[in-house]
């Protein structure tokens, strides 16, 4: 892991962006472009950034207030600030530390991680490195059997919420991988990473880590009866075996007593079926442009979604976040909290556990800063007051509650 625990000059890492830039420059283009990329012709991952532009800030002027309060509460938890970070596979071939260095990170900033099950790292380890809550996210990868040992070990390890994926019937098309060579770099072919190899030897540093590391890791968390972990290559060909489905959710809920997290979710239709199913709460999610092209921004569709909810659970969104008045517009209109993806993982790439923090660093800020100028006290009075946002958000909301959108 040393050799990629590197200095991280923050006077000259102002933004998300920043940490982007100086991400693609320390590993090969296959795993950047595996954290940066998206499906097909990218359009909804570029639309996820681009829909924050059309929501516009109403402040209050000429106002003050002696303090201003970031936290939150989700799922019983008191979050210092309301971004939790999100479920990121492969985190370990972006830095050794991976999964471990992200979840100690969100622990010393005061808010929750979630452990993919595409992980590196045990998550009885993950866990212990964290301060704070932690949550397990679940792919169905060797079936309900290995399922099943995993929240086994996940309960026993003390996670507290449970996330269930459900917009993976099968991966998306994210062309920049076979482009760049991801499959060649998972696989054991000396020979099939010969194209792809000037790029990998162009970041000795990585490369040394990477194989001080063990090379490619196997996925701890997802282990097979009778075979142990399964190896990183096959996730892929797993996931059109491991769809979620609704009845998959009742099955679940008898082995998990803990809440449930529905993510995956775009419409009201979806939402009000995560209620009837006992969800405890749900993310707005397109996977961050990785699944179906030419769906909706997560914003978009948040006031659908949470006039469909009415209060019932808790709504959380993730997709396309770089600011922290990214955050604050999301919570305006109606997220509890959101969910950073690629705004830590960027991080992670560019300097392990130092990155993630300089990340959230950031977006506190930049929350705090946001809510001064608006002229509001504190998260939990954020609403669709402050805002303006398109008459078509409103219409598909289908109903009037959205008065000041």
């Amino acid at each position: 892991m040393a050799a990629t625990n590197r200095t991280l000059n923050s006077s000259r890492i102002v933004n998300i962006e920043d940490l982007r830039r100086l991400a693609k420059s320390r590993v090969p283009r296959s795993v950047f472009d595996y954290l940066d990329g998206g499906a097909e012709a990218e359009l909804t991952l570029t639309e996820n950034c681009r829909a924050f532009r059309d929501v516009t800030f109403r402040p209050r002027s000429a106002v003050s207030f002696p303090n201003y309060d970031l936290k939150t509460h989700v799922l019983g938890h008191e979050l210092s600030l309301p971004a939790i970070l999100a479920p990121v596979g492969y985190s370990r071939l972006m830095h050794p530390g991976g999964e471990v260095a992200a979840a100690a990170a969100a622990g010393e900033a005061g808010t929750a991680y979630i452990l993919s099950t595409i992980s590196g790292h045990k998550l009885e380890d993950v866990k212990g490195a964290s301060r704070g809550p932690v949550w397990y996210q679940l792919y169905l990868l060797g079936g309900r059997e290995a399922a099943e040992g995993a929240l086994d070990r996940a309960r026993r390890a003390g996670y507290s919420a449970l996330v269930i994926t459900v917009d993976t019937a099968v991966a998306g098309m994210r062309e920049r991988d076979p482009r760049n060579g991801m499959k060649q770099l998972l696989g054991p072919s000396l020979l099939a990473k010969i194209p792809y190899l000037l790029n990998i030897l162009a970041h000795p540093r990585w490369l040394a880590a990477f194989l001080l590391d063990g090379g490619v890791p196997k996925l701890e968390n997802v282990v097979i009866p009778g075979k142990g972990p399964m190896e990183l290559i096959d996730v892929a060909a797993a996931l059109a075996h491991a769809v979620v489905t609704w009845e998959d959710l009742r099955w679940i809920r008898e082995v998990w007593t803990g809440p449930i997290v529905v993510k995956g979710i775009l419409t009201g239709d979806d939402a009000k079926r995560a209620v009837n199913e006992g969800a405890a709460a749900l993310v707005i999610s397109n996977h961050g442009g990785r699944q179906l092209d030419s769906v909706s921004s997560t914003l978009s569709a948040l006031p659908e979604v949470v006039a469909a909810v009415n209060g019932r659970i808790e709504v959380l969104m993730d997709g396309g976040i770089r600011r922290g008045s990214d955050i604050v517009k999301a919570i305006c209109l109606g997220a509890r909290a959101v969910l950073i993806g690629r705004a830590y993982g960027y991080g992670l790439t560019a300097a392990g556990q130092a990155g993630v923090s300089r990340a959230l660093e950031i977006l506190r800020a930049d929350v705090d800063r946001t809510l001064r100028l608006l002229g509001c006290p504190s998260i939990r009075d954020l609403d669709t007051s402050y805002v303006v946002a398109p008459s078509t958000w409103k219409l598909r909301a289908g109903k009037g509650d959205l008065e000041h959108v």
